[in-house]
């Protein structure tokens, strides 16, 4: 009895512990889309039967009071360039160009003129929007190398990511589509470096154990960042092919409903 309620409880904090977790960080998409424009639910598949053409804007955002660094230019390019690929392979879009995102900023409740301005100059009648944002914490810990009881005084790092997808119909003024997909990952680092064989390491969360080794000890916090976010960006195709697969399943459903 004791032992099921043990379980229980293990199971209850953990439960806990992904919860709050998931509302961190905090939502940013409405600080650049003034909501009331998604569109409803069949809009998508009446404009047209070919992809629409597409071009693709990631806002690197770290306006919120408790935002971490976000990722290096670099490391933030290869992430376009991976959602360039996936996106087209979810939903009936080609992603024609790769948009600055310099010009766009947050405001209060959302600016909408903002990308409709955007998508003039670059002769585009979609945009799809992804911002970008995480948050982190880092506090001290005791690392036991090996099988050992040696024991490193260190410090985990904890990286929540978001990565939150807009679809824009700028002729009509609406949103065709939105998902997000967050990620958590931690990194154990020393105090000092030179325990190679063992740390720094990064860790997939809540459940995943499979270890991450950073190429530096001094670049370990950026990797961290590029694996977090690398693991959001895989929720978020994976939704977005969820939704798109709802979308198409339901107007199916309502054509037989007419026969």
């Amino acid at each position: 009895m004791r032992r099921m309620v043990c379980q229980l409880s293990l199971m209850l904090s953990m439960s806990l512990l992904v919860s709050c977790a998931s509302a961190v960080p905090p939502a940013r998409i409405g600080d650049y889309l003034s909501s009331g424009r998604q569109a409803s639910g069949d809009v998508f598949t009446r404009i047209d039967q070919r992809p629409l053409e597409v071009g693709l804007v990631v806002v690197s955002d770290t306006a919120d009071p408790g935002a971490a660094p976000n990722l290096p230019g670099e490391a933030l390019a290869r992430l376009g360039e991976s959602l360039q690929r996936d996106l087209g392979r979810v939903i009936p879009v080609t992603i024609t160009r790769t948009i600055p995102a310099e010009q766009i900023k947050p405001q209060p409740f959302g600016d909408w003129t903002q990308f409709a301005e955007l998508g003039r100059r670059q002769g585009l009648d979609y945009l799809a929007i992804v911002v970008a944002s995480s948050t982190e914490q880092e506090y001290p810990v005791t690392f036991f190398l090996g099988l050992t009881m040696h024991a490193q005084p260190g410090f985990r790092r904890d990286n929540w990511s978001l990565l939150e997808f807009a679809l824009l119909d700028l002729r009509h003024d609406q949103i065709l589509i939105q998902a997000e997909g967050r990620s958590w990952a931690t990194l154990d680092r020393p105090s000092a470096p030179g325990i190679d064989q063992w740390y720094p390491a990064i860790f997939l969360r809540p459940q995943d154990e499979r270890r991450i080794w950073p190429p530096t000890y001094e670049g370990a916090p950026n990797t961290l960042r590029v694996v977090s976010f690398e693991q959001a960006a895989k929720r978020l195709i994976l939704r977005l092919q969820n939704s798109w697969r709802e979308i198409v399943e339901s107007q199916a459903a309502a054509r037989k409903a007419r026969l």
